[in-house]
């Protein structure tokens, strides 16, 4: 990890309605501007990662066979 990539991250602070720069603990992460917690993403980002994911994901089902294999 590049350490300037520790000063650029950011995440989301829902009392503060940005992205903000957070510390760190072992299972929670606090704004550093107003101490509540954050998480990753805002709601709307949230949802458009996901939506996202949704579209490269594989579609259900089994492959087709490849009938122009020949028999061992």
């Amino acid at each position: 990890m590049n350490p300037s990539d520790f000063y650029n991250d950011r995440k989301y602070c829902e009392h503060c309605q940005t992205y903000v720069s957070y510390l760190q603990s072992t299972d929670q992460s606090y704004c550093v501007q107003c101490g509540h917690a954050v998480r990753l993403f805002s709601e709307t980002d949230w949802v458009a990662f996901n939506e996202a994911l949704k579209e490269r994901r594989p579609k259900g089902g089994r492959p087709p066979k490849d009938r122009r294999r020949e028999s061992a």
